[in-house]
């Protein structure tokens, strides 16, 4: 038996076939139809029945194959051309397969044998074919499926057929290696079963990378279905055919996603096979952020043409554009400032530009609040994309040097007396701040505190300190001192207080102090005016609303920041305005701070942009350790900003209940004092708050409070109906405020003693769940708050002080904050704790109160007085 020429994509297996079970099979050589002789295998024994003839090939090795199909090519006797033989011939044989491990196994049973198929003859032949030497030959395919053994054996029944088998082949199918979309799939045989599929995957070819996992399927049939996903030429080459051939010199390809090499872009070059970029010439550039498609260029020339035009102090600056961009489209423009007195130094951080320093895109900048009488250089910096990597960014610029005009000097800020005698006194000051010229000459003015200016003399010299004669003994004089420049004067310093008999005064002082505080608090006014006369130098409160344009008043008080400084980074809260958030600030030249951002939101009217801006203003002429800070504001874009520091605990009310009962009496007295500190600085500046209240306080990680929320104020005066609306905040407020809405330094002190009660009970509301019309009612008929659970008697009592019906009787904040420092400095007043209510109401018996008065050595006096 042999095999004839191979098909496409089958595997051939040419076996011999043993010698047949029984001896009727018969080895016989034959004649073709081309006379060419061939071996076959033949049986014929058709006159006897119930034939049962075996004929077995050898082991055929698997390799591999799950499926393999077999080819029988025979001749078979037509039965009815043979006489006698009815009954008993056949015109059929069986077909059969044995899986095994052994190669060499001598007898199988006929009952290990699975049947195949049993096969018929598309036509047989007869005597006459035979006497004309014409063949019949009949080709059967058969496919097994063998999948358990090593190998196998096939064998042919014959059951009476007069048949000649000439050749069988044995074969398995194959997908045959291909590429297709640059992967690589090997040669791979086909699934056991007919309509299996075998994944295959693929390896990509040289210099190529994945673009998608590559798959394709084998049929059953030998044939790859539709490619799945491929495989990209890696950057320097591109696709020719199924291979990736490099990129030769002068183009390049920088991803493996580009379609092929590309010509190398305007002044550059690639010199070797395979580029992924092609190399600048000399004297061109590419940034990290341009791609490699790019044309290098080159960094801009310095401006042309720079002017300047001087403002008093403000100056403007304008120029024209580079003669030569580079071939970019992206250049901007920086400022450097420098003062040049003898040395240049960088200018400070309050000088302004706008509408920016760096980043300009414009050719004009107006630069302002520059001294007066100093001289400036301006340099203008021209950079592109690729000015640093060309490194000579900094010598594309252009100068421009000017002197600003003469100004009216700055106050003079201190002032002091020094050998002070019955009728004379030595005068001598500071220079102002900001002299803004030269100064010329100082003037002084000074009469008796008690005249009120309607009788002063004027003195004037070169120096800066002057000799006064002439003054009456045991007199108390106030002076003020003012400097001159070209530019005329400036203005007068605040008044500071000179006496020629000051040490009797201060011991009088100290012995009304020392009466009692009841005495102390019932000249609230006196003191209070004495009090700002002895601190000389305080600055004034100035109203915004003043103001004809809230700009300008925005502009005097508040810093404009550059919103490329603020980087936002989370929503904290909603205000009456817009969105509260946190974010951090960064000023040139100075760490990166946390603050609050407050924005008004889109849509605003006119009075909500002022109504906005105007707590700007008030903030911005705050400085002190337990006010909020105003950072500055961003006006020049939308929205518009207020940036403030940044409070990391909240709200004191809000932070007091979340750590209820967590800190001792002295911390508590701190924070109280710390308020107090920032309302005492306040009343100096003639502010008034209207709205103080433990949510209006914030707190730091450092548990500093800092008052804050600076916007009632002008709600109040410009609403006739505020006290019958949610506007006042009715258990905060004094009684004359809710009434006659007269708000004054007295009325926050009633709002400090509520923020008093606030604290010590850890952010209780005041008067609890009783309605505001309640809440007035009681406090008129002379209901006032008892003491909160573990209350210091002392710190009640100066609650109740804060709440004095007549508002002359009421301490100042400079006498509450020296209260509380007394307290401090002798924590053991704080040990008589009240745990009842000392201050009642009841039907029918009269109203009392206990007064307690903290003396200077640390003991207590309690007195009855009836409460009317």
């Amino acid at each position: 038996m042999h095999t004839r020429r191979k098909l496409p994509q089958v595997e051939p297996r040419n076996n011999n076939i043993n010698a047949c079970v029984c001896s009727k099979w018969e080895e016989v050589s034959i004649m073709d139809e081309k006379n060419i002789p061939i071996r076959t295998y033949q049986v014929c024994n058709v006159l006897e029945p119930n034939q049962n003839n075996w004929l077995r090939t050898d082991w055929i090795p698997r390799s591999g194959a799950q499926r393999v199909y077999v080819e029988v090519k025979f001749t078979l006797r037509d039965c009815n051309s043979l006489p006698g033989v009815t009954g008993t011939c056949k015109e059929t044989f069986n077909l059969y397969y044995h899986e095994s491990n052994e190669d060499r196994e001598s007898y199988i049973k006929e009952s290990s044998f699975i049947k195949v198929d049993t096969v018929a003859a598309d036509e047989s032949f007869t005597q006459v074919d035979v006497g004309d030497r014409i063949m019949k030959l009949n080709t059967e395919v058969r496919d097994v499926k063998v999948t358990t053994r090593k190998g196998f054996y096939l064998a042919f029944q014959d059951v009476g057929a007069c048949i000649a088998l000439v050749s069988v082949r044995v074969f398995y199918k194959t997908c045959p290696l291909t590429i297709r979309n640059l992967a690589t799939f090997p040669d791979t045989v086909t699934g056991a079963d007919t309509s299996s599929l075998v994944e295959v995957r693929g390896s990509c070819v040289n210099q190529s990378e994945e673009r998608e996992e590559p798959k394709m399927y084998c049929g059953a049939d030998g044939e790859w279905l539709v490619p799945i996903g491929g495989c990209l030429c890696s950057p320097g080459y591109e696709e020719k055919g199924s291979a990736c051939k490099s990129c030769t010199a002068g183009f390049y390809k920088a991803k493996s996603s580009d379609p092929g090499c590309s010509k190398c872009p305007p002044h550059s070059h690639s010199l070797r096979d395979a580029a992924t970029v092609c190399d600048c010439h000399s004297g061109y550039f590419r940034s990290d952020a341009d791609p490699p498609s790019m044309a290098c260029t080159q960094p801009p020339s310095a401006p042309q043409q720079l002017i300047s035009v001087v403002n008093e102090t403000s100056v403007v600056l304008e120029w024209t554009p580079p003669r030569r961009l580079g071939g970019r489209s992206d250049t901007s423009y920086s400022l450097e400032c420098l003062i040049c007195q003898t040395l240049c130094l960088p200018c400070g951080s309050d000088v302004l530009f706008s509408p920016s320093q760096t980043g300009l895109k414009t050719t004009k900048v107006v630069v302002s609040e520059l001294r007066a009488h100093t001289h400036y250089t301006f340099i203008v910096h021209a950079r592109n994309g690729v000015s640093l990597a060309s490194g000579a960014g900094a010598t594309q610029s252009v100068s421009v040097s000017v002197t600003t005009n003469q100004a009216a000097p700055s106050p003079v800020s201190f002032v002091q007396a020094t050998d002070v005698t019955r009728h004379s006194l030595s005068l001598s000051w500071q220079q102002p701040d900001r002299p803004n010229g030269v100064i010329l000459e100082y003037e002084v003015k000074f009469y008796e505190k008690d005249q009120k200016e309607r009788s002063y003399r004027i003195m004037r010299t070169f120096s800066q300190s002057v000799d006064v004669t002439g003054l009456s003994p045991l007199t108390v004089y106030v002076f003020h001192v003012r400097a001159r420049t070209a530019a005329g004067y400036g203005e007068f310093s605040a008044p500071f207080e000179f006496s020629t008999n000051s040490g009797i005064h201060a011991l009088t002082f100290c012995t009304v102090f020392i009466i009692s505080r009841r005495s102390k608090y019932s000249k609230t006014k006196q003191d209070s005016e004495e009090e700002k006369h002895l601190n000389p130098g305080v600055k004034i409160y100035v109203d915004p609303f003043t103001y004809e344009d809230p700009d300008q008043a925005i502009h005097d008080f508040a810093k404009e920041i550059d919103v490329s400084s603020i980087h936002i980074e989370k929503v904290i809260g909603m205000g009456e305005f817009g969105e509260v958030c946190s974010g951090r600030l960064r000023v040139q030249g100075k760490r990166e701070i946390y603050v609050a951002i407050k924005s008004l939101k889109a849509g605003y009217s006119d009075k909500q942009r002022r109504d906005f801006l105007s707590e700007a203003s008030i903030m911005g002429q705050f400085d002190h350790p337990n006010i909020i800070r105003l950072e500055g504001v961003v006006t020049r874009c939308k929205p518009l900003m207020i940036i403030t520091e940044y409070m990391e605990n909240g709200s004191l009310d809000s932070f007091l209940r979340k750590h209820d009962g967590q800190f001792t009496v002295i911390q508590l007295v701190g924070m109280l004092r710390g308020i107090a500190s920032g309302m005492k600085y306040l009343s100096d500046m003639n502010y008034v708050h209207r709205d103080l209240a433990a949510r209006n306080i914030l707190v730091n990680s450092n548990l500093v409070c800092k008052v804050s929320d600076f916007g009632l104020s002008r709600v109040l005066e410009d609403d006739p109906e505020a006290a019958y609306t949610t506007r006042i905040p009715i258990r905060w407020t004094a009684p004359e405020a809710i009434t006659y809405r007269k708000f004054t330094t007295s009325s926050d002190v009633w709002s400090y003693g509520i923020v008093m009660w606030e604290v010590v009970s850890y952010g209780e509301r005041p008067y609890w769940d009783m309605n505001n019309q309640d809440v007035m009612k009681a406090v008129e008929e002379g209901y006032r708050l008892p003491a909160p659970m573990d209350c210091p008697v002392v710190l009640h009592q100066l609650m109740l002080d804060c709440w004095e019906r007549e508002r002359a009787e009421r301490p100042t904040f400079s006498q509450i904050l020296n209260m509380l420092d007394k307290l401090i400095r002798n924590p053991g007043t704080l040990s008589h704790k009240r745990g009842f209510n000392l201050r009642f109401l009841s039907s029918g018996a009269e109203s009392a109160t206990f007064r307690f008065t903290l003396n200077l050595d640390g003991s207590i006096t309690k007195k009855y007085r009836p409460f009317i």
